[in-house]
């Protein structure tokens, strides 16, 4: 299935949504494209009270309901205050390291639609002039933004229409390469989301039925934990798909799709799991079987919500993740290629 995927179209529906600006809780913008991404392909968007979507494929048999997840939302922040010249604080939309934000230009979103440019900096953010600028650690506390309007006063950025719950996203500095390397911020998980809309495409194209009723479940709250708490009921099994992370004591690469036997939530199921590697070994993919200890999904939100499913969990190689993150267009065939597997023979 590998040399049947439209690698054109998942590429630019990927960077359509990098480019699309989706922290946690502020999913409204990408959820409009989600949905007509699904209407160019012949299919409707359902949604849930969070905002979450649901895609529904019939399939060719009865007897189960196979879920597949994958989730808009990135990192990002939000107004905590306003400082009294001009600067805002902000505070932490999910987990990343205040370090790998540092620098980073970024937008502020009003609740009244305006978008307004900022940097993001430490409050020392001169080595001309702070003598401990280097050593300064890099927390909440200390970190600020700047933004590009001509403030120096609380009031003067509350006349902007700026106030505190504003959401904050960065700017993802997307890179297509002609290596085949792709970096951005927000590969977790926009690259996963283009890999299940790449398997859509590839079945309606080829007019391929799945085994069993497909609902694909793209979730908006990922990041901070919640996203697939709630799954609709009818759902037997659930395979995530979100990146796989390298690093030390990891065996994927940029160019593997991951499949994670276990993390934060535990093991995942056996079979779902063992099926997966045996169809990655059949079909000659490149692939690794990693363990996540730091690591959460939406089928490790769908568990701890309650829901009576098998789960496992698959996903494009990312390195650098919750950073800048990259990876390679390799990673996407070999996840897009394992769910076409999956999904038509599970």
């Amino acid at each position: 299935m590998k040399s049947k995927i439209n690698r054109e179209y998942v590429l630019r529906l990927l960077e359509r949504l990098l480019l699309t600006p989706s922290p946690s809780g502020y999913c409204h913008p990408i959820m409009k494209v989600v949905a007509e991404e699904a209407g160019r392909l012949g299919l409707s968007v359902s949604y849930t009270n969070k905002g979450g979507g649901v895609i529904t494929v019939p399939g060719r048999q009865e007897g189960r309901v196979v879920g597949l997840s994958g989730h808009v939302d990135t990192l990002g922040a939000m107004v905590r205050s306003i400082k009294k010249d001009g600067a805002l604080r902000f505070t932490s939309v999910g987990g990343f390291m205040m370090g790998a934000v540092e620098n980073e230009y970024c937008l502020v979103h009003t609740r009244d639609g305006r978008v307004y440019e900022g940097t993001i900096l430490t409050t020392k953010p001169s080595v001309h002039v702070y003598p401990d600028a280097r050593e300064l650690k890099r927390e909440e506390a200390v970190m600020e933004i700047r933004l590009d309007e001509r403030v120096s006063s609380e009031e003067e950025v509350k006349q902007l229409g700026i106030g505190v719950g504003d959401f904050i996203s960065f700017d993802p500095r997307t890179r297509f390469l002609s290596s085949g390397y792709i970096k951005s911020r927000h590969l977790d998980d926009k690259a996963g989301v283009a890999a299940l809309f790449g398997m859509l495409e590839l079945l309606r194209r080829e007019n391929i039925a799945p085994a069993y009723s497909l609902k694909l479940f793209i979730s908006t709250y990922e990041e901070v934990g919640h996203g697939a708490a709630y799954l609709p009921p009818e759902i037997d099994e659930l395979l995530a798909v979100d990146m796989g992370a390298m690093g030390e004591d990891l065996s994927c690469a940029e160019h593997d799709v991951s499949i994670c036997a276990k993390d934060s939530s535990g093991p995942y199921d056996y079979h779902m799991t063992t099926k997966l590697i045996e169809l990655a070994k059949r079909d000659g993919l490149g692939y690794a079987v990693d363990i996540y200890p730091q690591y959460g999904s939406d089928a490790s939100a769908a568990l701890r919500g309650g829901s009576n499913i098998r789960a496992a969990l698959i996903g494009p190689g990312v390195h650098a993740s919750h950073g800048m993150e990259r990876t390679h267009g390799d990673a996407l065939w070999n996840t897009i290629a394992l769910l076409t597997a999956y999904v038509t023979e599970t």
